[in-house]
């Protein structure tokens, strides 16, 4: 399987590290790359994350816990799309 970030998942990598990287620069490489490593397995595992119910293919989207982030992606044939990437305790749907 192959591994492929939206926009959106880009800006919240992105966001997520500037937060962090504010007070603790080793900490916000730290998580990013706990957070990119657990993306990572899904090439292997790709229905390791929890179905979201709430999608209409519930099957196919997915939300991994990696610590305290969630990652959200869509299973295709051949493919993974990271869609967003955010804290637990942000709220999202």
């Amino acid at each position: 399987m192959r591994i492929s970030y939206t926009l959106e998942a880009i800006d919240d990598l992105k966001r997520l590290r500037e937060f962090i990287e504010v007070k603790n620069p080793l900490a916000a490489q730290r998580v990013a790359t706990s957070i990119l490593k657990g993306i990572s397995q899904l090439k292997v595992f790709p229905y390791l994350g929890v179905e979201v119910q709430q999608a209409p293919n519930p099957e196919m989207v997915r939300d991994l816990l990696i610590g305290n982030y969630i990652a959200r992606y869509l299973i295709r044939s051949k493919k993974i799309d990271i869609l967003r990437v955010w804290h637990h305790k942000e709220e999202r749907l």
